[in-house]
């Protein structure tokens, strides 16, 4: 078992079986959403993400942070081929009929070969739980319901009723550092998502967490609680203890989030 490997179970808390099949996939997948949150946050306090490995594996293993989608699941590829699973990298696009401008590739996904392949994606957020087989249908993990279904070469993955869209795909293999260009345009592109506003996800038991701006939400069976946070003391304690995202100093990013949070209110006729 070599170091690296042996410092990203630790950091999923995983100690199960590390065999190539479908269980030790299944709980890998399922700990690598609940201990590594999906956030964007270093986009918003002066950070630049790249697609190397290395950057990628010091960022969410070392330093303990989250990531997006070419993080999240460019780490998890590369840890399922440690274990011997045989990973293809492929790129979707998410949100297509609703976004204003579409960036082909803006999401990372991975197809799992076993007995049948399997899609496996860590690194949407609010997405799925855990790997479904390559084969349309509707797929539930837990109270959340997710479909599959096939158009030509095309792939059409549509998130849970809570989750929003989803993306589409084909079978073409990619590897990491293709996806450079399109990391590059939605982490500096003033109108990207990403840029415009932070958002964090993690997964539990219970359903999962959102963080989106200024709004914290708990996503249950019961449906969709959400909380204004209000100053700064509670949003980093809020990063800290529910997504374990620990930052030196949050005060200068606090200010972002709470102005966007204000300007959204006067746009939407509140006070």
């Amino acid at each position: 078992m070599n170091n690296k490997l042996t410092a990203y179970l630790q950091r999923i808390g995983y100690q199960g079986a590390r065999r190539p099949d479908l269980p030790t996939l299944r709980a890998l997948h399922r700990a690598h959403l609940y201990n590594i949150p999906y956030e964007n946050l270093a986009i918003h306090c002066g950070g630049y993400l790249t697609v190397r490995e290395d950057d990628i594996f010091q960022k969410l293993v070392v330093d303990g942070r989250g990531g997006w989608c070419y993080e999240m699941n460019g780490l998890l590829a590369w840890a399922l081929r440690q274990v011997g699973f045989e990973v293809k990298l492929l790129a979707s696009t998410a949100n297509r009929q609703a976004a204003s401008r579409t960036i082909e590739g803006n999401h990372l996904v991975l197809l799992v070969g076993l007995d049948q392949p399997y899609l496996a994606d860590v690194g949407f957020g609010n997405g799925l739980l855990e790997p479904v087989p390559l084969i349309a249908g509707t797929y539930r993990q837990g109270f959340l319901d997710y479909h599959l279904r096939q158009d030509g070469e095309r792939w059409w993955f549509q998130n849970h009723q809570y989750g929003g869209a989803g993306y589409d795909f084909t079978l073409d293999s990619f590897q990491l550092e293709d996806f450079a260009p399109q990391s590059h345009e939605q982490q500096t592109w003033p109108e990207s998502g990403f840029v415009r506003a932070t958002v964090c996800f993690r997964f539990n038991d219970q359903g999962y967490i959102a963080l989106r701006g200024a709004v914290f939400s708990t996503i249950t069976q019961d449906g969709v609680h959400e909380q204004v946070i209000k100053d700064a003391a509670t949003y980093q304690q809020t990063l800290a203890e529910r997504f374990d995202l620990h930052l030196a100093d949050t005060d200068a990013l606090w200010e972002k989030v709470w102005a966007r949070h204000q300007l959204r209110l006067q746009a939407q006729g509140q006070s």
